[in-house]
């Protein structure tokens, strides 16, 4: 794993493991904080209902209060339960009446019941309903007593749970009560605890997309950091590049100017000194025979010298031909091309090199002069040793803004593609494309079966920049 993927990392997934941990203790914390929340506040609501309650048995109580003062007798009572039975709150408010032995006397919603003993009487949970009713009243008396217990509703006839609130009428033996179905109140609390599960639904949506936007922030610092690094590492190597090949020129020339000023000085002595030695042996030597045998060696050590002195001399032009320096970048593409212009290894014709040159020909800096010329070395070499082509042109032409140097053969050309995947092919190609971005110039290559053609471009500094004229051909 690279180090910037294991920094990129190592920033993003402690605030992950963070992001997750304060979710968490929030998701905890907001299921806690809306449990108490949904408690308070059935506490309070049932609280209030059952004052409400409270409310309604006072009222009603206070309403049959005349008919309970004037007397006791049947019809009175009747004339009691007649108008407790009109008095009704709500949809489901009502109320009813039993007497202590849990016979029920009224119920204007279920008037089938009336008359019936209910004493035994039990919900689906299995408890008392009447006697627990009957209980709570006795043990609150006049002012009465809330219990819960289930019963049907009348609007939907379902068994939902209700909240009772009774009292006793100690002078007729009756037990007043009404009560209220708590399904609604459970609705309500059903409405809070959605609520409370949607904010926290939106806070998770709010840290998501916070973690989102920081995730992003953290991969853009990264990324564009990247991207600085890659600039910088870049223009290093660029520069690095440059500095080899200007160290690589330097090193070719010190050599060359080694070879030509002292080996080859070296040889020519020493050659000359052989000569000087021939000459005065064939003066001075009577016997033709010892002559002969004389002359022969020093002839051929003179010949094989000769040879070195040429081979010194090769070597040394092409570490760095002094007509780049001497003359400028034509003359010295002219002089190699002559080099280059020699029959083919399979005996056909020799190589016809010719140089193009348009636009204002100007003197270029060291390092551009040095690049094109390396160039055109290696792309002659390739045509020389590999395409098979009985021509190449070179054209150089001097723009405004540039410098563009071409050459075109008409051998069998190869197949780039190939070339350009396997790294074991292509090295001059590649040479010659990193001396052109060492430069900032690019190097363009096309070829089929009608031959290969190279083009490489340079933008010239502003130094070398000179205006348009009129192009002119050599």
């Amino acid at each position: 794993m690279k180090l910037r993927l294991k920094i990129l990392l190592l920033a993003v997934v402690p605030l992950l493991i963070a992001v997750a941990a304060i979710s968490v203790a929030v998701y905890v914390q907001g299921m806690q904080l809306a449990q108490r929340e949904k408690q308070v506040v059935e506490q309070a609501w049932l609280s209030s209902k059952e004052s409400e309650l409270r409310h309604y048995v006072s009222l009603a109580y206070s309403a049959v209060a005349p008919l309970q003062n004037a007397g006791d007798d049947p019809a009175t009572q009747a004339r009691a339960l007649a108008l407790l039975e009109q008095m009704e709150f709500g949809h489901d408010g009502y109320f009813f009446i039993y007497d202590l032995h849990g016979k029920n006397l009224m119920h204007p919603r279920q008037p089938e019941l009336v008359g019936q003993n209910l004493w035994d009487l039990r919900d689906t949970r299995g408890q008392p309903v009447i006697q627990n009713l009957l209980a709570a009243a006795r043990h609150g008396g006049n002012q009465g007593e809330a219990v819960r217990y289930l019963w049907e509703k009348p609007s939907t006839g379902q068994m939902v749970e209700k909240l009772g609130y009774v009292v006793i009428m100690e002078r007729w033996g009756w037990m007043l009560g009404t009560g209220i179905y708590l399904d609604d109140v459970e609705q309500a609390l059903a409405h809070i605890d959605a609520a409370a599960q949607a904010n926290i639904r939106n806070m998770f949506a709010w840290v998501g997309g916070i973690v989102a936007a920081a995730i992003l922030g953290v991969t853009a610092c990264g990324l564009a950091l990247n991207i600085s690094d890659h600039r910088q590492s870049d223009a290093k190597l660029q520069l690095m590049a440059r500095r080899v090949v200007h160290s690589q020129e330097d090193e070719r020339a010190r050599l060359s100017r080694e070879l030509h000023d002292g080996i080859s000085q070296i040889l020519v002595s020493i050659k000359l000194s052989l000569e000087a030695a021939r000459d005065r042996l064939q003066t001075q030597a009577g016997d033709p025979h010892t002559l002969a045998l004389i002359d022969r060696p020093l002839s051929g050590a003179l010949e094989r010298l000769n040879t070195a002195v040429g081979e010194v001399r090769r070597i040394s032009h092409n570490l760095r031909p002094t007509v780049l320096d001497d003359l400028g970048l034509p003359a010295a593409l002219e002089h190699l091309g002559r080099e280059f212009a020699v029959a083919h290894e399979d005996g056909s014709p020799p190589l016809q090199v010719r140089l193009h040159t348009t636009g204002d020909v100007r003197p270029l800096p060291e390092a551009h002069a040095t690049a094109l010329f390396r160039i055109t070395q290696e792309a002659l070499t390739n045509v020389l040793r590999h395409a098979h082509a009985s021509r190449a042109d070179i054209t150089l032409d001097y723009a405004k803004r540039g410098l563009s140097l071409t050459i075109a053969d008409n051998g069998v050309g190869f197949d780039y593609a190939n070339v350009q995947q396997d790294p074991q092919l292509g090295i001059g190609l590649r040479n010659m494309r990193e001396r052109m971005a060492a430069l900032a110039g690019t190097l363009t290559c096309h070829a089929d079966n009608q031959g290969t053609r190279l083009q490489a471009w340079l933008p010239l500094p502003a130094t070398a920049l000179a205006p348009d004229s009129a192009d002119i051909t050599t």
